[in-house]
């Protein structure tokens, strides 16, 4: 996108972000990979970052919690500790802290680009519609570009069954740009018409 302004004008003042571009928050390396790429390939100037967090509906949340207060047998009991588990983010370390991740993402792209606006968008999805929820918000937000980290493959498939990734690379309506970041170095990128290319960092 090119504008042609009188850099000295007053209209040349920009209110509107350049670019908006999306990238999914989560806990763990994947989404650590996608903020790097996104900090130093997607973003510059005025541009303006939104970190969005998916959480599990707040009917699911109650419903296992219900379930626990009931007191039924001990396997329902483990079931329904496990379902609060991941309803709060699973694997979050507890303490308060499963939310820190977010503030630590923003404070590092301030740190990096302190010219580009940091947002941080929550947003709410039931069951397994993980993926349908996000583009929701990439059209909510009118993103211009999403990033998402994407896991590594083990034999052609992604592990943990489903890759959110994929379905967002393939339908998301904004372009959809998959990261991840190599241990030895650069990024394996995916995108609906370039697949695994590699970019050094």
């Amino acid at each position: 996108m090119k504008m042609n302004m009188d850099p000295l004008s007053p209209s040349s003042v920009r209110e509107k972000p350049l670019k908006k571009v999306m990238v999914v928050a989560e806990p763990g390396r994947e989404s650590a990979g996608a903020l790097d790429w996104a900090i130093s390939h997607a973003l510059v100037e005025h541009d303006e970052l939104i970190l969005l967090q998916m959480e599990q509906s707040s009917i699911l949340k109650r419903s296992a919690l219900s379930a626990f207060l009931r007191r039924p047998s001990l396997a329902a009991v483990t079931a329904a500790m496990v379902a609060m588990e991941e309803a709060v983010g699973g694997g979050g370390g507890g303490g308060g802290g499963e939310n820190q991740y977010l503030e630590e993402m923003k404070k590092k792209c301030e740190k990096a680009k302190p010219k580009v606006r940091v947002q941080i968008a929550r947003a709410e999805v039931e069951g397994k519609d993980r993926a349908s929820a996000i583009i929701s918000q990439t059209k909510l937000f009118s993103v211009d570009v999403l990033v998402v980290g994407q896991r590594r493959y083990f034999l052609g498939r992604p592990y943990n069954g489903l890759d959110t990734a994929e379905y967002l690379i393939e339908n998301s309506v904004c372009p959809c740009v998959g990261v991840q970041k190599k241990h030895s170095g650069g990024y394996l990128l995916n995108t609906k018409t370039r697949k695994n290319f590699w970019l050094l960092a």
